[in-house]
């Protein structure tokens, strides 16, 4: 590992020396590249760089304790050997974790799908939370979401909700949200103070650039129709919104929130571009079984991942066994408790596996 730290802190002084160079700050491509990996290095520099002194802080203060007769400067010296230890062994732990290998995907803008699943109007409820849900937390990370898509129950439901997320790491942060959420409490429908199960499925995909995905256009039927629903004074008197068939996935992508159909159809290809991409990740994903056994849960898309239990006012994520008992504050948008726990416990099993390796 320390071989590795320090061929990395060579190339981030190498880096350093190149960014200052008159050619490099004239193209502006090569400068935009090189800051891309000085800032990426950047963390694992600055941690290595104090675990380097932290050591050194160490061994001084052993080696004077060797001569040192004063036992007050001898208290004081073992302390300070101590702290510096203390202190190695945490930026050790987090310089494994900062060398992890990367998931490509991390910095990546996604797309989020909502359906109801079994439950009816429960579900259709429940699903309509939970983008609420996922609304609120973007808006505390000062992300930004946009609607793609909605398919309103007239109730106060969702059916089906698409939207985009847009932000620094979104991937990286909402990527343990995909999987089947559940919820159990007792329906206003329901007179008999029964208490119901219903389920929505959560999709998580990240963006997909035109590099990432090729598309042929023979594979693909676009079709223009009215848009329906909420979306302001354009809907349902232009042909405006897109629907776009992928004829060898069978994957229909359908876009009305712009107010233009050129939008829209480029809104569309794009969610097509992310569901094609994403496809080809489980693909790879499915193939490496250590993989999948490491990381949190399966990364199964039918796999139950979270209960919302509304009697006891619990919510529990299954995975790594965590139960909260503020459900009000989680569906309100205060998720972070629980994504910090997923990443940590990620982290963890990859560690693991390094080490068995």
């Amino acid at each position: 590992m320390f071989d590795k730290l320090e061929a990395l802190l060579g190339r981030y002084e190498e880096l350093m020396n190149e960014l200052q160079m008159p050619d490099v700050a004239n193209d502006a491509e090569r400068f935009k590249k090189l800051m891309k990996e000085q800032a990426e290095l950047e963390p694992i520099v600055t941690a290595y760089k104090e675990y380097k002194k932290c050591r050194s802080d160490e061994a001084d203060a052993l080696s004077m304790l060797e001569s040192e007769k004063d036992e007050e400067m001898r208290a004081m010296l073992k302390e300070e050997q101590a702290a510096s230890k203390k202190r190695m062994e945490e930026l050790e732990r987090e310089l494994k974790i900062l060398l992890l290998p990367k998931d490509p995907n991390d910095e990546k803008n996604v797309y989020v799908e909502i359906r109801a699943g079994a439950g009816g109007d429960e579900a259709a409820l429940f699903a309509a939370e939970l983008y609420r849900m996922y609304t609120h937390y973007v808006e505390s990370r000062h992300w930004k979401s946009e609607l793609v898509s909605v398919d309103e129950t007239g109730i106060g439901g969702m059916k089906e909700v698409e939207f985009m997320v847009s932000g620094n790491g979104a991937y990286s942060v909402l990527k343990y949200e995909s999987g089947v959420h559940r919820v159990q409490r007792v329906p206003e429908t329901e007179s008999g103070g029964r208490i119901h199960t219903s389920t929505a499925t959560v999709a998580v995909m990240p963006e997909a650039e035109d590099v990432d995905v090729q598309i042929d256009e023979k594979d693909i039927r676009i079709d223009v129709t009215r848009a329906s629903g909420n979306g302001g004074q354009c809907v349902n008197t232009t042909d405006s919104a897109v629907r776009l068939t992928h004829y060898p996935t069978g994957i229909v992508i359908y876009s009305q929130t712009e107010k233009s159909q050129i939008q829209n159809k480029e809104k569309a290809f794009q969610i097509l571009r992310a569901r094609l991409y994403d496809l080809e990740c489980q693909k790879a994903h499915d193939a490496e079984a250590d993989l999948r056994r490491s990381q949190i849960g399966t990364g199964d898309r039918s796999e139950k991942i979270r209960t919302y239990n509304f009697p006891q006012g619990r919510v529990t994520d299954h995975r790594i066994g965590l139960t909260l008992y503020k459900i009000d504050k989680v569906l309100g948008g205060d998720l972070q408790e629980i994504i910090d726990a997923c990443t940590t416990a990620d982290q963890a099993a990859k560690l693991l596996k390094m080490g068995n390796e």
